[in-house]
């Protein structure tokens, strides 16, 4: 059992919701633990931008995935939750990819019951796996962690393809055999938002994503329809992307960019968040290390 594993089982107990972002690289999820966020999350949508500068539909290999598990939860001080998609493959892959996983840091993974290879849950076109498949998806993710606390999350993107009854029918399926959080994705309205609160009596993960097909609700009011942990999938991008080509325009118009519109982080702050002070000796020491 680890500390952050047993971090993460402690924050789906207590009665506040868990307000989480998806951070799409190690700097911005040392910027966000920093702000004091206690939870984070890595999405294909983020690693698929930032390491391939491709869309998210299913073309970052497990390697990749876990590669970046590794680098992001080696930098945290907080849980991180890892999206597994499909699995990577069959049912002996789906178990590797939760070895992978929690051997590189992870304390939680998502599975979904998408159909190989998936999309973002917002894309259209999605189409679903049966029941019964992704039932045995779960159950290989649940027999091969190895450890109790390291927590799966089961998504079904059902709504889309199959609509809401059979959606929230997936999702208490998924509770029953063991999912320890249920995700319904890309719910349209705030009535489905509130139906599947009211009829999936497991905890449950809402997901808004700016721009896409689920309606933006405050985290108060999830918390009152009864979700458990709220994430922005996709924010740091957005903001990323707006704040760079602002310097760019600024670079281009002023040839400067220090003087851009965009608020900036000081380079002070930058130095703090990398943690340069753990590697730069200080006077002192330095003098102490000075052969007599």
């Amino acid at each position: 059992m680890t500390v952050k594993n047993q971090q993460l089982r402690q924050l789906l107990t207590r009665r506040e919701i868990v307000r989480s972002f998806a951070p799409h690289d190690v700097f911005t999820a040392r910027v966000l633990e920093d702000a004091g966020i206690e939870l984070l999350f890595l999405g294909g949508f983020g690693v698929s931008a930032s390491v391939l500068g491709l869309p998210d539909v299913g073309l970052t290999t497990l390697t990749e995935m876990a590669e970046a598990v590794r680098h992001m939860a080696d930098r945290l001080t907080v849980p991180l939750i890892a999206d597994g998609d499909t699995g990577h493959g069959n049912l002996h892959n789906v178990a590797r990819t939760v070895r992978e996983f929690e051997q590189a840091g992870a304390s939680g993974m998502l599975i979904e019951d998408q159909v190989s290879p998936k999309r973002c849950g917002h894309f259209a076109g999605k189409q679903v796996v049966t029941a019964a498949e992704m039932l045995d998806r779960l159950q290989a993710a649940l027999d091969a962690r190895n450890d109790p606390d390291f927590v799966i999350i089961a998504r079904t993107d059902a709504r889309a393809d199959l609509g809401l009854d059979e959606a929230i029918d997936r999702a208490n399926r998924f509770g029953e055999a063991g999912a320890d959080v249920c995700f319904v994705e890309a719910p349209q309205s705030r009535e489905e938002l509130a139906r599947i609160a009211a009829e999936v009596p497991y905890p449950q993960l809402a997901n808004m994503l700016p721009g896409g097909v689920t309606p933006i609700l405050p985290a108060d009011e999830l918390q009152q329809l009864g979700f458990r942990i709220v994430v922005d999938p996709i924010g740091t991008l957005l903001a990323t992307g707006h704040v760079v080509r602002q310097l760019a325009e600024a670079m281009l118009r002023d040839g400067r960019s220090d003087q851009s519109t965009a608020p900036l982080l000081s380079f002070d702050e930058i130095k703090r968040l990398l943690g340069l002070q753990d590697f730069v000796a200080s006077p002192q020491q330095s003098a102490n290390d000075e052969p007599a």
